[in-house]
């Protein structure tokens, strides 16, 4: 049975289950609709992944598209929480979706093991059926979070790229289709020398340098928090915003960045 005036697109199961989050201040029936038809791809089926995809598949979100080449370790365990000791060396990608569609089954979660690339994006990301809403970058290192960027703007994708290191972490909603600026022009190109170590940020991983569990779990959280804000109310609350959070001094402070003119990504 649907339902008419604003919400015939939405069945009786899903106005149950979306009940809580239909009531909120702001928050409709056709912001609810507008999440249910939209189309977003998760790059990284790890620590940031998990709890990002989740939480939105929890909300409604109509489709997710996981793309990992990954495998699941004993050591994803403490952070990934989409996967349990039996998971142990199967595809993170095609475990995770498995796992959201079972916790929401008016949803449609599907994953691809492999390494997202210029060269097969286009495939990957299903361009022929028409792009994303957006991408989520959920990725642990700065190479593959360039790519992404590159992907983004050539395809004109919105980008809600997240980090989580240790007890810190990173977020900003990219949108190239306004020329407001992209990752590289926060970043810039890889490798990027850290000037408090002789480590390049390009080497600096979960797996090298630890991260503690909640920091991954809350990073994914305000991840998906701007995800369903940008996806159901076409709002971006981190325009022109870098949010930096630091755990350990339980922190959180937002910095503005602006295009660089002379980006050679997103500016030419």
């Amino acid at each position: 049975m649907t339902h008419s005036v604003g919400a015939e697109m939405l069945i009786d199961a899903e106005l149950l289950r979306y009940a809580r989050q239909i009531l909120l201040e702001g928050w409709d029936i056709d912001a609810q609709l507008r999440l249910k038809f939209a189309r977003v791809v998760i790059i990284g089926a790890g620590g940031l992944g998990c709890p990002a995809s989740e939480t939105l598949v929890r909300a409604g979100l109509g489709q997710v598209h996981l793309i990992d080449d990954d495998v699941i370790e004993a050591s994803n365990l403490q952070r990934q929480t989409l996967f349990l000791p039996d998971d142990i060396g199967k595809p993170k990608a095609l475990t995770a979706a498995q796992m959201l569609q079972q916790i929401n089954p008016l949803i449609e979660a599907c994953g691809t093991v492999a390494r997202l690339s210029e060269d097969n994006a286009y495939q990957l990301l299903d361009m022929q059926s028409g792009k994303p809403d957006l991408l989520l970058d959920c990725t642990d290192n700065f190479s593959t979070r360039d790519i992404i960027n590159r992907i983004s703007v050539r395809y004109q994708i919105p980008l809600l790229s997240a980090s989580a290191i240790a007890m810190q972490g990173q977020l900003a909603l990219f949108e190239p289709q306004l020329n407001t600026g992209c990752y590289h022009c926060v970043f810039g190109a890889p490798p990027n020398l850290d000037s408090s170590s002789d480590v390049t940020l390009d080497e600096r991983t979960c797996a090298n340098s630890g991260v503690l569990a909640s920091t991954t779990a809350i990073m994914g959280s305000l991840q998906a928090n701007a995800a369903l804000q940008y996806l159901g109310l076409t709002k971006n609350p981190l325009t022109g915003k870098l949010l930096l959070w630091d755990g350990s001094r339980m922190q959180q402070r937002l910095i503005g960045y602006r295009q660089d003119k002379q980006c050679p990504i997103c500016a030419v």
